[in-house]
């Protein structure tokens, strides 16, 4: 049964740990040969209340969190149309997941996507069936994993909509959102996070090298060479930032951009939905776990403290720079932070989460200030700033932070059950950084060049931006019949 999760550190690198195409497994394989037993399959109760509180607390981050983040943001006459449109995005794609969105992902049928049809509608996953953790011998319920990895599917189209708040049709809007889902979120979490668990891979040590070639090879084609990406920074952030770009470059600017005030209507709003973000996102990253264990822990205290550093360096930034710290600038350092210590977050220590929220903000606000003036393009929302240039600075820092030298937590490695850490001397933290790279990329250009394909085709067929009078009158009354206020 294929069942893949996030990588992780300690006991998240699984994935590169697994394959031999990674040099620091191929060092520790030869050297140590499997000899122990495999353990029964097991569930613990306690593994699976944290995991279901995940899922509770990733769901939050959609709805209410990025909801009321993203309505904030945008002016009076606009706020219930970013709201009704973060709301039906979770409630389509939950759909979707169940149906073929959870088979396309984690099932076997090539290195770049799953089966559709293997586990249609959920077929076989029941309240007996389980999913492999990052321990051998360690499972929870499969329709656990289900949920959890489905609010992960959910938040990551509601994120591109931010680059193209205020004035994209809400049906198209919807059509664009299925579609990319089905063809470029789907693939691509394949690629990185589908493999066939610890157990499986350590008894295909046990018989050999064919057996465990095979393994491997059942692997996710990211996974497979060995890519770290613990909780999402290329499937969930790279991969909206990207296409947030793509369609804010396809659909133009909004009327008035660069020439009328276009401020927030509610940054106390704002405020709010990161607050949230920022809790939830305990769920997102130390979640990925899979269990409740150390590393939970670890994945936990580098999520908050990367954030609190990011937060407080953009606001650093922005003092030396426009004179005058923010509300704006400091909820935007703390998203910051979240984004890029996410493909992270299990793999880093604690002083080298520091430093990457340190240096994240001031990156994101170069991004969001400078090179968006500069081209002039209008990602109303800064999706692309701090998600996309967030999620690469977090993935390729990801390679140093790692390190177990620098306070990093190695990769384990299951060819010799149950895992042996690889040693700072045996980490080679350039081949690694060359693998997030190819990660990086793979992702940038299929969700580019998809989300290119899909917009431009919908475009043609049924019109993605609505009319001049719309976008004046403002898209709650013309889109969606009600307003946000009441004067």
């Amino acid at each position: 049964m294929k069942l893949s999760t996030k990588i992780l550190a300690g006991l998240g690198a699984a994935g590169a740990a697994a394959l031999l195409t990674h040099p620091a497994l191929a060092q520790a394989a030869a050297a140590t040969a499997p000899t122990s037993p495999i353990p029964a399959p097991t569930v613990d109760k306690g593994d699976n209340t944290w995991m279901l509180l995940s899922t509770l607390l990733v769901l939050m981050m959609s709805i209410p969190g990025l909801a009321l983040f993203y309505g904030g943001l945008v002016r009076t006459k606009n706020m219930l149309s970013v709201l009704t449109q973060v709301l039906m995005i979770v409630c389509m794609v939950g759909v979707i997941w169940v149906c073929w969105g959870y088979s396309e992902t984690f099932t076997t049928m090539n290195a770049f996507v799953g089966n559709p049809f293997t586990k249609m509608f959920l077929k076989g996953v029941d309240s007996s069936s389980q999913a492999a953790t990052f321990s051998n011998g360690v499972y929870i319920p499969e329709l656990t994993y289900v949920l959890f990895q489905m609010t992960f599917a959910m938040i990551t189209p509601a994120l591109f909509i931010g680059s193209v708040a205020e004035r994209i049709k809400f049906s198209p809007l919807m059509l664009f959102v299925a579609l990319w889902v089905t063809f470029i979120y789907f693939p691509i979490a394949h690629m990185v996070w589908c493999w066939d668990g610890p157990d499986a891979v350590a008894k295909a040590a046990l018989a050999g090298g064919s057996a465990l070639d095979a393994a491997n090879a059942d692997a996710g084609w990211l996974f497979q060479k060995g890519a770290l990406d613990f909780a999402g920074g290329t499937v969930v952030h790279i991969n909206a930032g990207i296409a947030g770009l793509v369609m804010c470059l396809l659909l133009g600017k909004r009327i008035g951009y660069g020439t009328e005030p276009m401020p927030p209507h509610s940054l106390t709003m704002t405020m709010i939905g990161a607050s949230l973000l920022w809790v939830g996102w305990f769920g997102f990253n130390a979640g990925s776990n899979l269990e409740a264990t150390s590393v939970a822990s670890v994945a936990f205290m580098n999520t908050m403290i990367a954030t609190a550093a990011a937060g407080m360096s953009w606001l650093l930034v922005e003092q030396a720079v426009k004179g005058k710290p923010s509300l704006l600038g400091a909820a935007s350092g703390v998203v910051a932070g979240l984004v890029a210590v996410t493909p992270a977050s299990g793999f880093a220590g604690t002083m080298g989460s520091v430093i990457l929220g340190l240096m994240v903000s001031p990156i994101c606000f170069f991004f969001v200030t400078t090179v968006k003036n500069k081209f002039g393009y209008d990602d109303s929302l800064d999706v692309f700033g701090v998600h996309c240039i967030g999620g690469i600075t977090g993935a390729l820092m990801t390679a140093i932070l790692a390190n177990p030298a620098l306070g990093g937590q190695g990769i384990p490695d299951y060819t010799s059950k149950p895992g042996t850490l690889i040693v700072a001397a045996d980490y080679n933290w350039v081949s690694q950084l060359i693998i997030q790279a190819e990660a990086v990329l793979t992702t940038l250009l299929i969700s580019g060049i998809g989300s290119a394909i899909l917009f431009f085709v919908i475009d043609k067929v049924w019109g993605m931006r609505v009319s001049a009078e719309v976008e004046h009158e403002g898209l709650d009354i013309a889109e969606h019949g009600e307003r946000a206020y009441h004067y």
